[in-house]
């Protein structure tokens, strides 16, 4: 099926309505609204609006709470432990993001464990938060077994991705949100979804042989084997069992299990860009990086070097005068 072009605005809306049918309050359905449309804007469709039938379900078994009450706890004079109550991981994160800020404006650095929270969409759109509020940020989150480790046949850690944002004077600020697994599991979703085929490095099946039918994927494979396992590990150790959350295997899934909480943690690092240096010499220095990598002379079959989250900015650009493109059966949904 084609896919149906939307503009922005149109998109939240929808979502908007979707989510305030399913009992949850206004201010908190935009801020989703606002996260999911972001990734689509940015050409990240895995993580874009065709998660809110999901969370729409969720909802309605009761695996989310509609109306959290959030609460902190300080944990010294640059960390907080941040309590979601359950409620849409997109709120929570942003919220807490917004604690990270101030905690690092305030020392220098702060850090935030979330605990008791769900599914928060994709990490560049805090990174994104941060780099306006002229911060460094790195943000990692867990999720549901799903990737086998280096050597293994069955998975064990989740796709765990992990954000970086590095604000910048002149230029857009570097944004790097990666899966340690080679995608996330969302691009293998939107590929069921279209009908597409996947690269053959993507996942494998049930007996472990890599599969480019999306409809066959078993386990996602980590990237660059070793190395993905290596920070997989890491995420898990900085998120639940720093925070006395769930790891590993024992994180409940996403796709099944509606009527329970999933209880995810995500941890939050800031770091204020003056903290050894002045804040203004911070913010040339990643000009004159990010003007240095544009000059590097492109290798055969690329038009220029582009830094971390640049293709999506441009992406970005285009889609926000164009509209963005929404699977046929999405979009019935979101109408529905």
């Amino acid at each position: 099926m084609p896919d149906i072009i939307v503009k922005k605005d149109k998109l939240k809306s929808l979502v908007i309505k979707k989510l305030k049918e399913a009992k949850v309050n206004e201010e908190h359905a935009k801020v989703v609204a606002e996260v999911l449309v972001h990734a689509d804007l940015r050409g990240v469709s895995s993580h874009g609006v065709l998660r809110t039938e999901h969370y729409v379900k969720r909802l309605g078994e009761g695996g989310m709470n509609p109306n959290p009450e959030f609460h902190t706890e300080q944990k010294g004079s640059s960390a907080i432990l941040f309590d979601g109550d359950n409620g849409m991981g997109h709120v929570i994160t942003r919220e807490a993001m917004d604690h990270a800020i101030q905690l690092s404006k305030d020392n220098g650095i702060g850090i935030v464990g979330v605990v008791n929270s769900s599914h928060c969409g994709a990490l560049s759109y805090f990174a994104q938060q941060a780099a306006e509020q002229d911060t460094i940020s790195m943000i990692v989150t867990h999720t549901d077994s799903a990737v086998v480790p280096f050597g293994g046949a069955d998975s064990y850690f989740g796709t765990n991705p992990i954000a970086y944002g590095f604000p910048a004077s002149k230029h857009r600020p570097i944004i790097l949100d990666m899966a340690t697994s080679n995608v996330a599991l969302g691009k293998v979703l939107h590929a069921r979804e279209t009908g597409k085929e996947i690269p053959n490095n993507w996942g494998v099946d049930e007996n472990g042989t890599p599969v480019t039918d999306p409809d066959l994927v078993k386990h996602l494979l980590p990237i660059s084997g070793p190395k993905g396992y290596g920070l997989a590990l890491v995420v898990d150790v900085l998120t639940g069992v720093l925070t006395g959350s769930a790891f590993g295997p024992g994180i409940s899934t996403m796709y099944g299990d509606y009527k329970n909480y999933r209880r995810l943690s995500h941890t939050i690092i800031t770091i204020d860009p003056g903290l050894f240096i002045d804040k203004k010499e911070f913010m040339q220095n990643m000009d004159q990086m990010i003007d240095e990598l544009h000059d590097v002379q492109p290798a055969k079959g690329f038009d220029s070097v582009l830094v971390p989250g640049e293709p999506e900015q441009m992406k970005e650009e285009v889609r926000k005068e164009e509209g963005i493109p929404v699977p046929e059966s999405i979009y019935n949904y979101l109408n529905t």
